[in-house]
């Protein structure tokens, strides 16, 4: 039995595209175990799926003056012997990593063993991480066409994002069952974030009488952002997040307004949604976001309006230009070589041990 060590922390963006991986590896006869922090957001999400984990030391490299940057080169160190040891111990065929700083003690231990490494970027210029792990790697997959000119010659695959097998399982009568809103008038999902957005859910709600004439919609306005005064709202639906319901919610859906997250926008195009995307704006963020919703409208995928131009016109632009447009869209999109990232990633996983 062929063995392989995922690795990727820091945030649950660079854990859910390994999860996604999870069931196709194991049906291809694959052991899978994984490689975290000690107690990073991983650990949980990795045990929990009944994987064997492993925790190393882990610091974060930064570009800018901390004074954590003189003890964290240490943390990385330890990482990497921690690491060095557990492959030893382990002896994988391959390494797969999802990139955040947990994985360059990984991948650089994985080239002193010989052991081959492919590594994912999610965002269109490749972060610190990924930099360091990038002249280790035998092939370094990446979500934007953009991303390929920042990759090393010969190593560059446009992937797209993995997407958990449960999102296409979705059931549009369970959805419209779960929100109890009326199968047959078009429905809008708008999901704001894990933190929410304000702004967004602020002129969602402003332009709500005009929208529910032809709309019913479903919110997913962010921990502690629900408003009361909507709860007795007819055709309107808000939650704080939806969990194991998402798949059924997003069957039901016919148009998604959402920021601009790499592993969001990807779902988005995996499914095929007709979407409006309004990503972070730069002051609040280092503006990945806006070149990845910008990627997605230069391919055809998306409407993206920018937070600062977001008014109640502007919105109800957006939705009415979507709506009329919505099969270029889905055409777009199905043209696509970024929507089966699953089936691209375990094929050149399958290549790189054939060597």
């Amino acid at each position: 039995m062929k063995k392989i060590i995922l690795t990727g922390g820091g945030t649950a963006g660079h854990v859910t595209p390994n999860l996604a991986l999870l069931p196709e590896l194991k049906k291809m006869g694959f052991e899978v175990k994984y490689i975290g922090s000690y107690n990073g957001i991983e650990k949980g999400l990795i045990e929990a799926e009944g994987i064997e984990y492993f925790g190393i030391s882990s610091g974060k490299l930064r570009r800018y003056f901390d004074w954590k940057n003189f003890s964290d080169p240490f943390k990385v160190l330890k990482g990497y012997f921690e690491a060095k040891k557990i492959l030893k111990k382990e002896k994988p065929d391959i390494i797969f990593s999802k990139g955040g700083f947990v994985a360059v003690p990984v991948v650089y231990a994985a080239a002193g063993k010989h052991i081959p490494a492919i590594i994912h970027e999610s965002d269109i210029t490749p972060g610190l991480a990924n930099r360091l792990c990038m002249k280790k790697a035998t092939y370094i997959c990446a979500n934007f066409p953009e991303t390929i000119k920042y990759l090393p010659e010969g190593k560059a695959v446009l992937s797209g994002s993995p997407i958990r097998q449960q999102l296409f399982e979705g059931d549009n009568e369970k959805g419209f069952e779960f929100t109890g809103l009326k199968n047959g008038k078009p429905v809008i999902l708008i999901i704001g974030g894990s933190t929410g957005a304000a702004h967004v859910n602020d002129a969602v709600r402003d332009i709500l009488p005009t929208l529910l004439r032809d709309w019913q919609v479903v919110h997913l306005c962010g921990a502690g952002k629900t408003d009361p005064a909507f709860d007795n709202v007819e055709g309107y639906r808000q939650y704080e997040y939806v969990s194991k319901e998402l798949p059924d919610v997003f069957a039901a859906a016919d148009l998604v307004i959402s920021r601009a997250g790499a592993n969001s926008i990807c779902e988005l195009l995996a499914l095929k949604k007709p979407n409006i995307l309004i990503p972070l704006s730069a002051e609040a963020s280092r503006g990945d976001q806006i070149l990845n919703a910008d990627s997605f409208e230069k391919q055809g995928f998306s409407y993206v309006l920018r937070e600062e131009e977001l008014t109640n016109e502007t919105l109800l632009t957006a939705i009415r230009t979507v709506s009329e447009n919505r099969d270029r869209y889905i055409s777009a999109m199905e043209g696509s070589a970024q929507n089966n990232a699953v089936k691209t990633i375990t094929e050149l996983i399958l290549k790189t041990l054939s060597k």
